[in-house]
């Protein structure tokens, strides 16, 4: 979804002022003049939200029934002039209301809840969880991912542990034919060997001792959708065999039963092995392989393409606030630090870090002192964000050639005069210049700008308007 406001009015003053308030949040803005006009439009569910100001409750109706029938993901809020006017026309179908004249402040309250909303909704509908980051590697995932959903074609995804695998299945199918279906997936080595059978394929009641009644396996969950077999290089070499029958013949028998049962669930596979060096030494099947080996899509590890790291932290820190209101920010300096770090969890291991650090520090601004020692690196000691203590000063014989931070933000600002400082302010000030320096950097691109500092966009908006920065200023 785009960041795009829908306005239906037919007052010129309107259009203008909501025009400049919402150029303002860098949002688009599609002006309709009336419900005739809306009939013609082509929409979609490409506005995060429509805002109507219509001169009658038979106008508003229609403009809901309009809405409601071609854009179900964007929310309808109706634009009284006051607020006896609004329990007027709130009828069914309308979301709440916004009164006129339009506050800056109520419009980007109003703005995120709605997207908080519909990020919550994806998430209930499994679709929040993409593939996040620039890199080239990422791309042509998302190429291979897009190119294969469409088919019914087996696909096998290979990569070290935490690298995403699941997400990417889970990807295909929703790019799917199958995406109304279920995704079912088990994870074929943390399931003993001798219950892996009976959850793949189910049992019939009596079929083993505790076998109380007859149960679905997974292969009849996933009927119709996708069944991802993941850590598939782990299964056990009698259950493969009984695998590779149900690719080429379509059909399985529960534990403990006769009856043949057809299968239609298009198959994704993932493993973290060498499938071709356990061929080799007798440890998975031949004929397995090529059957799975359809369209192999491999996934870097995250160490690989450290450009897509500060794009995984803001959905992670993003997803935490959201899901479990769990505020937490990273500096520049600390996002540095983990592109530094190896990774060797990769996608799993950064989001528990991310976890871990809005734990420990909520609603805070997480500097590079906050990390775990381990993503410190080489050199980037406690020094990048404090200044040593004098217990930890060098010695003369060794003398501390590192900058100081200080001089990184302001080389005037090198120590605390003897008159004092008044802290607030100076904070203040130090946080101005550098929402400025960003925004210099980026051209004044509001979004880019958020992104050095390591900020949301709309984060960035409020601190420009408490601090008084504009372009025009």
């Amino acid at each position: 979804m785009t960041d795009k406001i829908l306005l239906v009015s037919t007052d010129l003053t309107v259009v203008r002022e909501l025009e400049a308030i919402v150029k303002f949040l860098e949002y688009q803005l599609l002006v309709v003049n009336g419900t005739q006009e809306l009939f013609h439009q082509e929409l979609n569910d490409d506005y995060i939200l429509a805002l109507l100001h219509l001169p009658s409750s038979r106008d508003m109706r229609e403009a809901i029934e309009h809405l409601g029938a071609n854009s179900k993901r964007t929310a309808l809020f109706a634009l009284p002039d006051s607020a006896e006017d609004g329990a007027a026309v709130l009828a069914p179908g309308l979301t709440g209301q916004i009164n006129y004249p339009i506050k800056y402040r109520n419009l980007l309250g109003t703005i995120r809840d709605t997207e908080a909303k519909l990020k919550n909704v994806g998430r209930e509908e499994g679709s929040s969880r993409s593939l996040i980051g620039v890199s080239p590697a990422i791309q042509e995932i998302q190429a291979l991912s897009a190119q294969v959903a469409r088919t019914d074609a087996i696909v096998l995804l290979l990569g070290e542990s935490g690298t995403g695998k699941e997400i990417v299945a889970r990807t295909i199918h929703q790019q799917s034919l199958r995406a109304e279906k279920p995704f079912v997936a088990v994870n074929c080595g943390a399931i003993p060997a001798d219950l892996l059978e009976s959850e793949l394929f189910g049992h019939e009641k009596g079929a083993f001792t505790g076998a109380i009644s007859s149960r679905r396996g997974r292969f009849e969950l996933a009927e119709g959708g996708t069944l991802f077999l993941d850590e598939i290089g782990d299964m056990p070499m009698q259950m493969q065999v009984k695998l590779l029958r149900v690719l080429q013949e379509s059909t399985f028998e529960r534990v403990g039963g006769g009856k043949s049962i057809r299968n239609n669930a298009r198959i994704i596979a993932a493993t973290h092995q060498n499938l071709e060096a356990q061929v080799e030494s007798g440890q998975f099947r031949l004929d397995l392989f090529y059957r799975l080996n359809v369209f192999p899509i491999e996934l870097p590890p995250l160490r690989e393409r450290p450009e897509d790291v500060p794009y995984l932290v803001e959905e992670f820190t993003t997803r935490l606030e959201l899901e479990k209101q769990l505020p937490v920010k990273l500096d520049p300096e600390a996002v540095a630090a983990i592109c530094r770090h190896p990774l060797p969890g990769n996608v799993r291991e950064l989001e528990n870090l991310v976890e871990r650090l809005a734990i420990l520090h909520p609603a805070s601004t997480v500097g590079v002192n906050e990390l775990p020692p381990r993503y410190h690196g080489p050199g980037s000691s406690a020094r990048s964000q404090h200044v040593r203590s004098a217990s930890q000063a060098p010695s003369p014989a060794e003398p501390d050639t590192s900058p100081d931070p200080r001089h990184l933000l302001h080389p005037q600002e090198t120590g605390l005069p003897e008159a004092g400082v008044n802290l607030k302010e100076h904070l203040v000030s130090i946080e101005r210049n550098l929402v400025m320096d960003a925004l210099d950097q980026s051209n004044w691109v509001v979004a880019k700008a958020a992104k050095l500092l390591g900020l949301q966009r709309t984060t960035l908006v409020e601190k420009m308007r408490k601090l008084g920065i504009s372009k025009s200023a």
